[in-house]
């Protein structure tokens, strides 16, 4: 069991760091050009999905993680949709993924037309295990009529898509690698992971394509956008197509030639995404400041807190530590929301929803531990009583 004065030194340390009150779990920083180029961007008129400024940040995001192409949309959740669609998922197929992560990742699944399949993560990573994926591959696949078809369900197996939890890379090319033998494209849910590496590379460029999120609690926000990166000049143009209204070039003609979305981001969003990428490498800086602070502050308290696996760097998005049980969990976000520091568990497993608790999935016997045991931890960066960056990260 967590003692109280754990709980209560760790508030005394996130209102040594933060000036806010109460302290939320993750809150977007404007210390840069935003508002000067938000009133410029008012100013030209062009604040909807044609302007210079989504070009721009494309090209930003594509640059900073490595990818040849990027096509801005407006949520996350609508991008993975997007992605699944351009890896061949289609109405009565299947798409492997992990059963702890955010509902987003399932819905687009859902929305594809496709049902979920869930295999466990790793207790280090939190992401979508090799060892477990390879598991169920040698259990549950077959070809069939040149398809890899589930011989549980008789399903097609059309896609895998991962996801890098609160930043922290999940053994992603392990994952590509065992895909490939069983040719089912991979698709990166890296929402959460801008400023995360593996081996190397950056999230999201590992697989046939990835997924970034700008929500306004994301290391940089657009207010809400995504964002598809991928290397391959195909799938780029199919997805600015789709995300366009599948609308045929033309000066003047309206002629859409198969289902299409109203997916792009307006060039408003957009200079607000190009004003926070400046930004990024400061946040990123602090970001592991602020992780380091933890690491020594939970090294006396025999809390585990959850930290980059070896030949990873992580955005340090979101802290999180894991308690030694289920009531040591709740007493510890009580204390804590209680002292007006926002803490929060993790995701409920998605094989508990309503909507996905029919489907198969592996036992998932690691995410269910975690479940009953991750806390979320303050992780803005931080900023002092005016607005700006602080050059320094304080505390006891």
């Amino acid at each position: 069991m967590v003692t109280h004065s754990s709980a209560k030194t760790f508030v005394t340390l996130a209102n040594s760091i933060y000036t806010d009150r109460p302290i939320p779990l993750h809150r977007p920083v404007f210390a840069g050009p935003e508002r000067e180029w938000l009133v410029e961007c008012i100013d030209s008129n062009f604040v909807s999905s044609v302007g210079a400024r989504v070009v721009e940040f494309e090209q930003r995001v594509a640059q900073f993680v490595g990818a040849r192409f990027a096509v801005a949309v407006v949520n996350g959740t609508n991008a993975l949709h997007v992605a699944l669609r351009l890896a061949g998922v289609e109405p009565g197929s299947e798409v492997i993924t992990q059963p702890l992560t955010f509902v987003a990742t399932c819905n687009a699944i859902a929305y594809a037309g496709a049902v979920p399949v869930f295999v466990d993560v790793d207790a280090d990573t939190l992401g979508l295990s090799p060892e477990a994926l390879e598991r169920f591959l040698k259990t549950h696949a077959v070809i069939r009529d040149g398809r890899t078809v589930n011989r549980h369900s008789g399903r097609p197996l059309a896609a895998c898509m991962p996801m890098h939890t609160f930043g922290l890379p999940c053994r992603i090319q392990a994952i590509v690698d065992i895909c490939n033998r069983y040719d089912v494209p991979v698709v990166e849910d890296a929402a959460e992971s801008l400023g995360s590496w593996a081996d190397g590379r950056h999230t999201g460029t590992v697989g046939q394509s990835g997924v970034f999120s700008f929500n306004g609690n994301k290391i940089i926000t657009t207010g809400g956008g995504g964002m598809i990166v991928t290397d391959d000049p195909a799938l780029a143009q199919r997805a600015r197509h789709l995300t366009t209204t599948a609308k045929q070039p033309h000066p003047y003609e309206f002629v859409h030639d198969e289902l299409g979305y109203n997916y792009r981001m307006p060039n408003l969003n957009a200079t607000l995404g190009c004003a926070q990428m400046e930004q990024l490498p400061v946040f990123l800086e602090r970001k592991r400041e602020l992780h380091e602070r933890y690491a020594r502050f939970f090294a006396d308290t025999g809390i585990a807190l959850v930290t980059e696996p070896e030949g990873t760097r992580a955005n340090h998005w979101l802290n999180a530590i894991v308690l030694p049980d289920r009531d040591s969990r709740d007493a510890f976000l009580q204390q804590t929301n209680d002292a007006g520091v926002m803490t929060r568990p993790i995701w409920r497993l998605m094989t508990s929803l309503p909507m996905y608790a029919p489907c198969q999935h592996d036992g998932c016997a690691v995410a269910a531990d975690l479940e009953q045991r991750v806390v979320n931890l303050p992780s803005s960066v931080p900023v002092d009583a005016d607005g700006h960056i602080v050059e320094r990260i304080g505390g006891l």
